[in-house]
């Protein structure tokens, strides 16, 4: 949609108020019916009968015209440019604190002001204000239901992401972990890199994926120079290949591989001892990683891939019921027992589908109770951000 620019002699805020058609202010006929006992010349009985149950909550002092309020304080009622010389003084005047509408109104009504559209145009300032866009919250609820994505078979759809630059670097140079994740499964392959150029990237995918796992139909990504380039788009186009991205700054669009990033993390900062051997202990962060339940799926994501459970050092150090069992086992048995093993992975991948469908559906209702549509129409005021090229000198006075 184009961005629709107009050019005011004053801030957008000062329209906030209308101006009286007849150049009447909104008082007017009340006034006349208080003071003279005079309707409007083209007022009706209807009419009529609505000033004088207006004018009921009114009183006149002087000329100058109060709105009784509930507690039997009297407002003074103002008109348009005195309404809008209010607003600006309360909001950003010297002793402003740039309020919500809400706020605002009540802060008005304390000082014995009154108009009949006073909260509307109270909120309308606050939401025109400049300074109250730049230095407000940010929205954190969602602005529109969730959408999941599943994956039909093992590695027919890849995650792909970049952890990175991380300080400090590894001791031989590296600063980056390229991580891709399998959405079936939820198994996880990376390595790590100094710079995750659009050739390693390229290289990994053929190495890595498509020569272990097989062509996956689709290839997810942000949006990211290194991921998206004509090396990609060619090694896509030569394999068939479907290559989407997720939207731009909103890295939750790729949510499965974000949460594997940050349990991969997770894992070997628990993991390094100097702090710049993370590079090696980056294998052994994924063993565990694939060697553990996944809630998502309700099984590990080893067990998916090869249909029996991994087996741990410890389970060899200090031998484990299944390893005692598997060693007392002649080979033509222990194959028999693996073939039925793979004969039955189908199962466990079924099991692993439906208790993804209902972890998903559980995600959906929690994540839509949150939601916050947010809608724009044609002619409404958007604060545009522009990302800044270097950093704010502002520092901590910096808007959000």
């Amino acid at each position: 949609m184009p961005l629709q620019m107009s050019i005011y002699e004053a801030p957008a805020y000062c329209f906030s108020i209308e101006k009286e058609a007849d150049g009447q202010p909104w008082f007017h006929d009340i006034l006349e019916y208080v003071k003279n006992q005079r309707y409007p010349e083209q007022a009706n009985e209807n009419d009529k009968r609505t000033i004088r149950r207006l004018a009921a909550g009114f009183v006149l002092d002087r000329d100058i015209l109060y709105k009784r309020g509930k507690d039997q304080m009297l407002l003074r009622c103002v008109d348009t440019v005195e309404a809008r010389k209010i607003l600006e003084e309360v909001h950003e005047g010297v002793c402003g604190t740039h309020a919500n509408g809400f706020t605002m109104a009540r802060r008005i009504m304390r000082l014995g002001y009154y108009w009949l559209t006073m909260e509307s145009d109270c909120i309308n300032h606050v939401r025109k204000c400049h300074k109250c866009q730049v230095y407000g919250d940010k929205i954190h609820a969602a602005p529109s239901p969730l959408h999941v994505m599943t994956s039909p078979w093992p590695f027919s759809m890849w995650g792909i992401d970049v952890i990175g630059p991380i300080s400090p670097k590894a001791s031989n140079g590296h600063r980056f972990n390229f991580v891709v994740m399998d959405y079936f499964t939820k198994w996880v392959e990376a390595a790590s890199f100094a710079n995750v150029t659009r050739t390693a990237v390229c290289r990994f995918l053929k190495k890595e994926i498509i020569c272990r796992y097989g062509l996956p139909e689709r290839i997810i990504s942000d949006n990211a120079l290194n991921l998206n380039n004509k090396m990609m788009k060619e090694v896509c186009n030569q394999f068939q290949i479907k290559h989407h991205n997720s939207s731009p700054y909103r890295p939750k669009m790729n949510g499965a591989v974000e949460a594997a990033n940050k349990n991969i993390k997770k894992i070997i900062g628990k993991m390094t001892e100097t702090y710049k051997d993370w590079h090696e202990k980056l294998p052994f962060a994924l063993y565990a990683y694939r060697t553990c339940v996944r809630t998502s799926t309700g099984a590990t994501p080893f067990s998916l891939v090869y249909g029996m459970e991994a087996v741990l050092p410890i389970e060899v150090e200090i031998p484990s019921l299944r390893i005692l069992m598997e060693s007392k086992l002649e080979e033509s048995v222990w194959a028999q027992a693996r073939y039925d093993q793979l004969n039955l992975i189908e199962e466990k991948r079924l099991k692993a589908i439906c208790h993804g469908q209902m972890y998903q559906k559980r995600m959906i209702a929690v994540h839509d109770k949150k939601v916050r549509p947010r809608e724009f129409r044609e002619g409404e005021l958007v604060l545009r951000k522009i990302l800044p090229i270097q950093k704010d000198f502002r520092g901590k006075w910096a808007p959000n």
